[in-house]
């Protein structure tokens, strides 16, 4: 069973999407740029709702992207975004597979996996890094979306968003906590507001493994490089393995 940690604030998640590609699509563009994407398409591994798949799609014009979303609501938004856009529709397969059942084709010409790395197990992460080293030609990027929480520990509760649409106003709220090891249990909660009065809440949990890019390379048996340190507040940290 692979748990399923968007769904219940699925329709929140464009507020989220739209700032977070601010910041990382420049990061993100500069980690596949010279890819050769003769050896096969780009897998996306938790595509969300595409906005880092039209990231990827412009950076690599032409290239065939698998985009994979487990996430129902998730997904629909992502097959709406990719049927909207004629280059998209021609080169975006869409798959509603999570990574640890991913079918990955013979042959990828790079990788991007954002937020998806820490829900993982370590004995998940290591099945997955060992299809992909089958897979990628010497030196071919997979991108990583690390936390970026630093050394684990609890982190009390802050606004990470507020926004306003017609006559409602929307706060994204945050808080984690360590549970063992390197583990930590993250709670958002989104709360909307009418005429200055809370009308209604929505509060999710997930667990997140908090990986440095050097662990994360160690046991994927690739090298590794920072191509971005999120050194602005709520801005991701990403860096690329390669084999």
């Amino acid at each position: 069973m692979v748990a399923d940690y968007y769904t219940a604030s699925a329709e929140f998640y464009e507020m989220v999407a739209a700032r977070h590609v601010r910041t990382s699509a420049g990061p993100l563009r500069t980690a596949l740029a010279g890819v050769d994407t003769a050896h096969g398409p780009v897998v996306e591994i938790g595509a969300g709702t595409g906005r880092i798949t039209e990231v990827i799609a412009g950076a690599l014009p032409g290239v065939p992207i698998i985009a994979a979303e487990p996430s129902t609501p998730m997904r629909a938004m992502l097959t709406s975004r990719v049927f909207g856009d004629p280059d998209l529709r021609r080169r975006v397969t869409v798959v509603a597979d999570p990574a640890q059942r991913l079918q990955l084709p013979a042959r990828v010409s790079a990788v991007v996996i954002f937020g998806v790395v820490g829900h993982l197990t370590r004995d998940e992460r290591l099945a997955l890094w060992r299809e992909l080293r089958g897979r990628l030609p010497a030196g071919a990027p997979v991108v990583v979306e690390l936390m970026g929480a630093g050394a684990t520990r609890t982190i009390p509760p802050f606004r990470m968003l507020r926004e306003t649409i017609g006559e409602q106003t929307y706060e994204w709220w945050t808080e984690a906590e360590p549970v063992s090891g390197e583990v930590m249990r993250w709670r958002t909660s989104w709360k909307v507001f009418r005429d200055g009065r809370q009308v209604r809440s929505t509060t999710d949990a997930y667990t997140w493994e908090n990986l440095t890019l050097e662990q994360l390379a160690a046991e994927a048996g690739m090298s590794s490089r920072m191509i971005s340190a999120g050194g602005v507040p709520g801005s991701p940290e990403i860096g690329l393995l390669h084999p």
